[in-house]
């Protein structure tokens, strides 16, 4: 596991982690108090992907383009 707090992970950090855990939940070769802690990390990193992810889409989405297609500028998308 990494220093680096979930909610501090870039999407790269946090889904190379994420792979990480299910390999070893996979393996099955930890005990079941660690199984339910990676399970839980898991789920943890899990849900971080999908809001990185998310901003990511909101950050595309919000491209406008001209005319022509060709991007014009961004609009700003709340909270990011």
């Amino acid at each position: 596991m990494t220093d680096t707090a979930i909610e501090e992970m870039t999407f790269e950090q946090a889904m190379s982690e994420l792979e990480r855990v299910v390999g070893q939940l996979e393996r099955g070769d930890v005990a079941l108090d660690d199984s339910i802690r990676l399970y839980e990390r898991g789920a943890l990193l899990k849900k971080r992907c999908e809001a990185k992810l998310k901003e990511a889409e909101e950050k595309v989405a919000a491209i406008t383009l001209d005319g022509s297609g060709q991007p014009t500028g961004t609009t700003p998308v709340e909270g990011l």
